[in-house]
């Protein structure tokens, strides 16, 4: 919420640009659901530039439309009365603010930026929506461009104060983070009272404010504020498509508040395309050269191809780790036993695996409790990869047993591995709070299948003897390193 000092200063503040007379009367014309045709004809036809801009829009390939419109009237027969009203808003809007700038008091503010990712916003907004199937796709073209104008009433109402937070960050969420912890409020708050300050209608200055907040489960799936959500992130990667971090953030953006996956959005990305040129001709702005329109889709279509074979890759990464300690889970280390034991077989090469048990664990749950000992659980795993090859497997065989595969290496080739392992749990020193310190040590089992040496049938049989050498570890006083032989 805007506090009243906020709101005093952009209600006061003589810096804003002030709407033209056209443009007032449009934005009546938006809050009247009564609104005809023949009023609407009227007031567009009092402005030259913007009856031409209306008849470029209703014959440009954005609608699609069959027929030519010579007038008006049969523009607003082509795209109908809401629509003419929604989009002579967005050209009066923007035609008043680029050309008075409002923003020449922030040193890093480069106005034509802000325009170019403000239009982008706007043709990715309603991308999405044809995309989608939406039917207000003129009022997510308005909302997409103004979602970002609370930038340019901070930069009027405090340029000096603002300057410092803007300058610090080119990161738009850092920024508006910044804003909040700064002001107390962000550019989306300060947006919404601007656009509600010049009567625009409240479901457009209202997104500003809801597709900047954390998606509730509400506001997820095909509406306004989604869509404009997403339309940022899609405006950033298509103004600077060479930075693979923003097509990171936009796929996530677009499953998180749309539940679009990557063949979605390169749909999305084609449909800007188709629509680039005529945006461009209608708001007098060159986005993108048309090769460079090109070059996009082709990097979008191979970055969303690697991008969803990344997260394939990374969802069956994750499927094969324990959720608590990040070392790989039981399932894996039986498949990876597996298939290293048979490469040891077929070529003869030796393999040895250790089973870690870490000693008298039940007491430090039953003393310290459950999340102490899941904490101690998550640096002894992390201890052990200090120690362990590239090579190696450590698996979490079950509670406070671990299991360490150790291809290619001999019984012997083992033994300082193994040993300092073992070394290191010991060293541990795991701070409970400033008066109490867990120490811990493991008993190890070890077996090796090698030529002149063990000569096992089954993966099980190296684990039954591995085991077999942990129970002897603890018998024998335990923090013991035992090998097993026939």
């Amino acid at each position: 919420m805007l506090d009243d000092k906020l709101k005093s200063r952009l209600n006061f503040c003589t810096t804003l640009p002030s709407l033209p007379a056209v443009a007032i009367r449009i934005i009546e014309l938006a809050n009247d659901p009564d609104a005809d045709i023949g009023a609407a004809c009227q007031y567009i036809s009092l402005d030259p530039v913007l009856a031409a801009k209306l008849l470029k829009t209703a014959n440009a390939p954005l609608y699609k439309s069959r027929r030519v419109a010579t007038n008006i009237r049969q523009a607003v027969s082509i795209l109908g009365t809401h629509s003419v009203i929604v989009i002579a808003l967005s050209f009066t809007l923007a035609n008043s603010l680029m050309k008075k700038p409002v923003s020449s008091n922030l040193p890093d503010f480069d106005n034509d930026m802000f325009w170019r990712r403000s239009i982008t916003s706007a043709l990715a907004c309603r991308a999405l929506g044809e995309k989608l199937s939406l039917n207000f796709l003129d009022d997510l073209f308005l909302a997409g461009l103004v979602q970002e104008i609370g930038i340019l009433a901070f930069s009027s109402i405090m340029p000096e104060e603002y300057g410092k937070i803007f300058s610090s960050t080119a990161d738009h969420d850092l920024l508006l983070k910044k804003e909040r912890e700064t002001f107390g409020a962000g550019h989306d708050e300060l947006g919404c009272a601007l656009l509600q300050k010049w009567h625009i209608p409240d479901y457009i200055a209202l997104a500003c404010i809801a597709s900047h907040n954390q998606p509730e489960p509400k506001d997820l799936g095909p509406n306004l504020q989604s869509c404009v959500a997403v339309s940022r992130y899609l405006a950033d990667y298509f103004l600077a498509p060479q930075e693979t971090e923003k097509m990171t953030a936009l796929t996530e953006a677009a499953k998180n508040w749309l539940g679009l996956d990557d063949a979605a959005l390169v749909d999305v990305i084609k449909l800007m395309e188709v629509g680039l040129k005529s945006v461009e001709e209608l708001f007098d702005i060159r986005i993108h050269h048309s090769a460079g329109a090109a070059e996009i889709m082709a990097a979008a279509k191979e970055l969303l191809i690697i991008h969803s074979l990344s997260r394939v890759k990374e969802l069956e990464e994750k499927s094969q780790r324990d959720g608590l300690t990040g070392a790989h889970n039981r399932i894996y280390f039986d498949e990876t036993l597996r298939r290293e034991f048979n490469l040891s077989v077929q070529y003869n090469l030796p393999l040895t695996i250790a089973i870690i048990d870490l000693d008298h664990f039940k007491q430090v749950n039953d003393t310290h409790g459950h999340l102490a000992g899941d904490s101690l659980l998550v640096t002894v795993v992390s201890t052990i990869y200090e120690q362990m090859r590239q090579d190696d497997t450590l698996s979490r065989y079950g509670g406070e047993e671990f299991a360490l595969i150790l291809p290619g290496t001999t019984l012997a080739a083992s033994r300082n591995l193994i040993s300092r392992l073992k070394d290191a749990i010991a060293a541990i020193d795991y701070k409970l709070d400033d008066h109490y310190t867990i120490h811990i040590t493991a008993s190890i089992g070890v077996a090796s299948n090698e030529k002149d040496a063990a000569h096992f049938h089954a993966p099980l049989d190296m684990i039954k003897a591995a085991d077999s050498a942990l129970y002897a570890a603890k018998h024998a006083g335990r923090n013991q390193i035992i090998e097993w032989s026939p």
